[in-house]
């Protein structure tokens, strides 16, 4: 399969670290999630020793391998490959110290490489380049991050798009439906699944949502 059918239209990509789960096991609200729908998991941890994040690492791609998810790193190629993940997803600063060339080179032609794209003309720009697929945003405020980009560009993006794209950003059902009328068909949650009380009917009401 190619890494271009690996990604289907309406899919939900879940972005976990420790510190937006409540006090919750994180493989446990990954299973919970991907039990509700979730197509990929993302590891996104900034502040973990080497050895922890390893560990982790490993076994949310045992999990996501297990029920037949695509399992992300966050950040780091080298990591992505000792973990045996799906891919990485690198930010634009990572693309500084891992060119996708060399990421390329690291984890290898058959695993998936994502990118983080914050105004029109970072997407433009990845839009050719040879990432596998584009992350857009933050759109709407969210505690993530120190700022949002609005929805201004959404329509544009989504009409663009010669890659799979997930919108990412404080998302939830009172401005899905907007970002769904606007073109986009993949979104990417972290709080709007790990805060949830029930996680796996949350993730399985923002899988139903994303097919209208």
């Amino acid at each position: 399969m190619g890494i271009m059918n690996k990604i289907k239209d309406h899919s939900l990509y879940l972005v976990i670290s420790e510190e937006c789960c409540m006090g919750r096991d994180a493989l446990e609200i990954a299973e919970r999630a991907i039990d509700g729908g979730v197509d990929i998991v993302q590891m996104r941890e900034k502040n973990k020793p080497a050895t922890e994040l390893l560990r982790m690492a490993k076994k949310l791609s045992a999990l996501c391998k297990y029920k037949g998810v695509l399992f992300i790193v966050n950040d780091d190629p080298l990591l992505a490959r000792e973990a045996d993940a799906d891919g990485v997803h690198l930010g634009q600063e990572d693309m500084e110290k891992f060119p996708i060339k060399e990421a390329r080179g690291i984890i290898g032609s058959d695993k998936i490489i994502g990118v983080s794209t914050h105004s029109i003309k970072q997407f433009i720009q990845a839009n050719d380049g040879p990432a596998d697929y584009l992350a857009f945003g933050p759109i709407f405020e969210t505690r993530t991050k120190d700022y949002h980009i609005g929805v201004g560009d959404v329509e544009e993006v989504a009409r663009m798009a010669k890659k799979p794209v997930f919108f990412i950003g404080g998302i939830n059902f009172s401005n899905i439906g907007d970002l769904l009328k606007m073109g986009a068909k993949r979104i990417a949650l972290i709080r709007g699944i790990t805060e949830a009380d029930n996680i796996t009917l949350r993730t399985k009401e923002f899988k139903e949502a994303l097919k209208y």
